[in-house]
């Protein structure tokens, strides 16, 4: 009687169904893999930070544009009510009011949002997302004008296109319209930073937000009673920068090399004025600046006041 083949293909020890997560898992963390960046911040720190993906970013659109909906709809009827409780001829200057305010809600609703703090629609907000720059940097308000600008080529020229008459040319116009919107509407899903067109130009990211919270503590001068004698941080000097760049701070502290170390204190040390002190290393002063910026936010927080990063002047 010959010997059974021996199958090479599973590991010893494991059974088929625990192969079959295990392989499930490991694609999993890959499709995931492929929705995060490395990006280098202007402090030197490198960072991550993990894509929306087209359904997320579907969804949040959806839920801006029922959000828009209900603005103007609502609008509308109260218009009508007060142009019924006025003069007969109200009603036509009541509609061209409302014309007026649709339009700015519809061009201006996005820009509004995203140009503010939190860079981002309900929406989006909803969903966890914001908008960024692909650069690192602070996203600029024309960045946010380019990308919401191109919204009207992607989407509100199709519509347009829809509109038309029913004639043959009409039809034509029609089925370019939908080819056009289908080229624009598809674009996030055949590129691999999953973005829209105006994104491209605008040079900008939708990333999923993280969370707005401190990080746990992690300094070593946080517990030894010298730090705060030798490292007397003023209170200008102590918030100088927000939570972005508290975050960048731990990730230096935590995991870079001792020459970003060194780029990073000689930035802080220049940003807030700070003259070196007899025997200071790089390390230490991170250290007990972290600690002096960590407890600064704090107390502001308790009092309601969040600084987001360094360009937040609040």
């Amino acid at each position: 009687m010959s010997p059974r083949p021996v199958d090479t293909t599973r590991r010893p020890g494991l059974s088929m169904e625990a192969a079959v997560q295990r392989r499930a898992r490991m694609a999993e963390e890959m499709r995931l893999a492929k929705m995060v960046r490395k990006l280098v911040t202007p402090e030197g720190a490198a960072i991550r930070l993990k894509l929306a993906n087209a359904s997320e970013r579907a969804g949040a659109f959806m839920i801006d544009i029922a959000i828009q909906w209900a603005i103007v709809i609502a609008t509308l009827f109260g218009l009508n009510f007060m142009a019924n409780a006025l003069s007969p001829g109200s009603s036509n200057i009541a509609f061209a009011f409302w014309l007026v305010f649709f339009f700015f809600v519809r061009n201006f609703y996005y820009i509004f949002f995203e140009i503010g703090q939190r860079a981002a629609t309900p929406g989006k907000r909803i969903l966890g997302l914001r908008v960024a720059a692909r650069d690192g940097g602070r996203l600029t308000a024309n960045s946010v004008l380019a990308r919401n600008f191109i919204r009207e080529i992607e989407i509100g020229l199709p519509f347009q296109f829809a509109l038309m008459g029913g004639d043959r040319y009409g039809a034509w116009m029609a089925l370019f319209g939908l080819v056009w919107s289908g080229v624009f509407l598809l674009f996030p899903i055949f590129n691999k930073d999953k973005m829209r067109v105006g994104d491209l130009i605008a040079g900008t990211w939708v990333i999923k937000t993280p969370k707005a919270r401190l990080m746990d503590d992690i300094t070593s001068s946080a517990s030894r009673p010298d730090a705060a004698s030798r490292f007397a941080f003023t209170q200008a000097q102590a918030e100088a920068y927000g939570i972005h760049e508290l975050h960048v701070l731990e990730d230096v502290l935590r995991q870079s090399t001792p020459e970003i170390k060194s780029q990073v204190a000689a930035r802080i040390r220049a940003k807030i004025d700070w003259a070196p002190i007899v025997g200071e290393t790089d390390l230490a002063f991170l250290e007990a600046y972290y600690a002096a910026l960590r407890r600064r936010l704090e107390q502001r927080m308790l009092f309601g006041e969040r600084k987001a990063d360094k360009f937040d002047v609040r």
